[in-house]
Parts: C-alpha cells; sequence; structure tokens
C-alpha cells in the first residue's frame, strides 16, 4: 500500500510530451544562415578580410553626374568654349644651387651614377626612391647646373626633387601632377574618360576646385600631356547617352527581333551589323530609348539595369562600366562598354565611324565597327544573358538577354571670344559641315 501511495504523486509530475511547461531534455537552437542564434545569445559572424566594405567601394562623387541621362532634353549637337588645360608637376622640392658646370660626358651609367659624377664637390648626395637600372649615355655641355640635372632625367625618365636643407636630389621613375580642368562639365567627362581609357586608375578629382591628380611615369606624362593638346586642337568630343536592360520574354521562345522592321518602319533600321556574339542595329532617331520599350513590352518585362554618360575626345577611346552604374548587383554588372570614334570625313560624307566593344572580366564578349550620321542611335541586341552565367545551372530563362541603346552626341568646342554666343539648329548644323 505504501507502494501504491509513494507513486501517485510520481506519476502527476509526468506530462505527455508536447504540454505547455514542459522542459526539453536537451537544449534547442534556430540556425539562420549558419549563425547560432537563441534567446540567450547575440549573432556570432564570422571574421571578415580587412577589405573595402562594397558600399564603401563603389562610393563615388562623380556617379550622380554620370549615371543620369535626361532623354526628354538630349541635344544630339551642342557647343562648348574652348578652355586652356594646364598640368603642373607636384613635389619638385627647393631649386637647385646656382652652380654652373663644364662641360660633362659619360657613357653608360646608371642615372644615378651619371648625376654623382655630374655633383662631385658640391656636397650634394643623390638617393634613389627605386631602383633605377637603365643606363645612359650622353654629353652636358656647360651651362647652369639645374640645366644639366634636368637633361639626365630625362635622359633616364626619371623625376627629381631637391631638399635644400638635407642636401638631397632624390630621383625616382613616378611623379605626381595636377591638372586645372575646364569648368565645363563635358570636358571633364571627355578628360577623365579618356585617362580612363589609357588604364589610368589613380586619379583623384576634386570637383569643387575641378583638379586632378595623379601618379604616373613618364609614359603616364606623354599620354595625359597628348590628351590635354588634342583637346584643345581638335574641334569635337564625341558621348555617348546609354541605356541597358535584361529583357525577359514571356513565353518560352526569344525575342522576334524581325518584328521591329513592321512595328517601328523599315525604313528607321539602317544596317544590321553582326558581331561574333550579337548583333548591332543602327537606327534613325524615330527608334529612342522610348519607342524601344514600347516595342520591347509587347514581347518582354524589362529591367533597367544601368544608366549614364561617358565622354571622349575625338579619335580617342574610353569605356563605361555597366556595374558603375548599375541600380543593384547583377550578373552583368562587370560588363564593359568600350568605344573608340572619330567624326568627320567618311568617304566624302560627315559620319561618326565607330567601335563599340563589349567586355567582361573574362575577356570580349563580341565588337561592332559603326559608321553612323548625327542622330542615329545603335541597339545591341542577341547578347544571351547566358554569356554571364558561371554556374553550371540557373534559374534564368535561356531566352534572357541583353539589351544596349546608345544615342551619340556631337560636341563641338569652338575659340573662346569676348562675346561667346551659343550655336544651335542649322547655324551649328553649318559650323559641323566647315
Amino acid at each position: 500500500m505504501l507502494y501504491a501511495l509513494c507513486l501517485v504523486p510520481l506519476a502527476g509530475c509526468l506530462k505527455a510530451p508536447g504540454q505547455q511547461g514542459e522542459v526539453p531534455p536537451y537544449d534547442t537552437v534556430q540556425v539562420i544562415d549558419n549563425l547560432v542564434v537563441d534567446q540567450n545569445s547575440v549573432p556570432i559572424f564570422p571574421r571578415k578580410a580587412a577589405l573595402t566594405t562594397d558600399t564603401a567601394r563603389r562610393f563615388s562623387i562623380e556617379l550622380p553626374k554620370r549615371c543620369t541621362v535626361d532623354w526628354d532634353n538630349q541635344t544630339i549637337l551642342s557647343v562648348v568654349p574652348e578652355t586652356p588645360m594646364e598640368m603642373t608637376r607636384l613635389a619638385v622640392g627647393d631649386p637647385l644651387p646656382d652652380f654652373n658646370v663644364e662641360d660633362y660626358s659619360f657613357e653608360k651609367l646608371t642615372v644615378k651614377d651619371a648625376l654623382q659624377k655630374l655633383l662631385k664637390g658640391t656636397r650634394i648626395r643623390v638617393i634613389e626612391d627605386e631602383d633605377l637600372p637603365d643606363k645612359i649615355t650622353g654629353t652636358i655641355k656647360s651651362g647652369s647646373l639645374s640645366d644639366a640635372v634636368e637633361l639626365i632625367a630625362k635622359m633616364g625618365k626619371v623625376y627629381y626633387a631637391y631638399d635644400d636643407n638635407a642636401r638631397q636630389l632624390r630621383i625616382g621613375a613616378h611623379g605626381k601632377w595636377l591638372i586645372k580642368m575646364p569648368r565645363d562639365q563635358n570636358m571633364i567627362m571627355a578628360l577623365l574618360d579618356a585617362m580612363r581609357g589609357a588604364e589610368m586608375r589613380n586619379l583623384l578629382v576634386n570637383w569643387e576646385d575641378k583638379t586632378v591628380s595623379l601618379e604616373g611615369n613618364f609614359q603616364t606624362e606623354r599620354d595625359v600631356k597628348k590628351i590635354i593638346a588634342d583637346m584643345g586642337s581638335r574641334k569635337f568630343l564625341i558621348a555617348w547617352d546609354m541605356d541597358v536592360y535584361r529583357v525577359y520574354p514571356r513565353t518560352d521562345n526569344p525575342i522576334v527581333w524581325m518584328n521591329i522592321l513592321p512595328a517601328m518602319g523599315e525604313n528607321n533600321v539602317k544596317m544590321s551589323i553582326p558581331g561574333v556574339v550579337g548583333r548591332l542595329l543602327l537606327t534613325s532617331p524615330e527608334i529612342n530609348t522610348k519607342t524601344l520599350q514600347q516595342f520591347l513590352s509587347q514581347q518582354a518585362n524589362l529591367v533597367l539595369i544601368s544608366q549614364g554618360t561617358f565622354v571622349i575626345p575625338n579619335g580617342w577611346q574610353s569605356r563605361f562600366d555597366i556595374g558603375q552604374c548599375s541600380r543593384e548587383e547583377r550578373l552583368e554588372t562587370n560588363l564593359i562598354v568600350g568605344a573608340q570614334a572619330t567624326y568627320g570625313d567618311y568617304a566624302g560624307m560627315k559620319k561618326l565611324d565607330a567601335k563599340i566593344v563589349l567586355r567582361t572580366n573574362s575577356g570580349e564578349i563580341s565588337a561592332f565597327n559603326v559608321p553612323s550620321a548625327l542622330g542615329d542611335n545603335y541597339v545591341i541586341i542577341g547578347i544571351p544573358t547566358h554569356s554571364f552565367v558561371d554556374t553550371p545551372e540557373t534559374l534564368i530563362s535561356p531566352f534572357a538577354e541583353l539589351v544596349v541603346f546608345m544615342s551619340p552626341r556631337i560636341i563641338s568646342i569652338v575659340p573662346r571670344q569676348q562675346n561667346f554666343t551659343p550655336v544651335s539648329g542649322q547655324a551649328l548644323r553649318d559650323y559641323l559641315e566647315e
């Protein structure tokens, strides 16, 4: 009897599994995105490498100026006054002592050895900031010390800076410059885009005082001076405004591009230029970004991936990075649209002779040579979205494709006059025909 009474309270303590108030025999945790979380803990994150965050890396004061296009007020012909640009080398140090040198010859010496021989007896030390193994041979005529040092530095393609307090002449293969840019935004963009097209990446732009500083070697200096000279001596800048779309057909069929002829008018498609991948349609102004969207919306859904503009001096090349002006991270954001163009005589006609290249980090996708007249637009079609997929499988339809709309503009640079009057309409066309 006693045994039975002991069992009653014990049995009353047992509850069926799942009843309220039950204490589980083990701890439970909630796992979200591989982070262990429970009510008594905080998220535990894996250690991240010391790299600039993506949003900070993508920050740029330039983007609001570059990544918008006012299609309602686009002007394919415009005039800007010529503005001189000045390039000044930075960190040149103190002036060299006012010494005179006698005739001096040297053969197969490094720049450092040639300068040390020249400066013997002056107590000026020559210090290399980097290894300069190239050897030079030359003759220095009698004259000032500064002229002799400048000539030797140019022979060896090096830069020097003198510190009078330390009596040191430092030499290196790299220099720094400051460029005073024009006030016109199109000319600023042309200068920056041309330098980036020449693979200059270390550009620091001050948008308030309109200056850009850069570092480089003798080749960098020569290229920048040539860009500045060309912008001053040639009459034109060439700009492209762009919209980039991903197009999703509404059915399991690709876009029927032949339908653009009856829909838009056969005369509005002037040329069809095939590439290794894709095709470029040269169109009249009637096919623009708005009418193109209307045509595509009948067969597909459109997503605007990127929008923006870039400007180059006549005859130079540059690039538009889709990801720089992308609405969000997408497969196509590593796509680059490169352009090189010349506006002028083309077999007796005024044409814009352009080469358009599409490439990614993996290499070139396609290229098109396009001779076009003022007012013509480009529509690049038939680039499969799967070209940008790097996984064996994807949820993206095999019929989704990239569509690039490009509208070129000509910007004429005219000599600055005291009473400058903008030229437009027929007067501008007559000027361009000169």
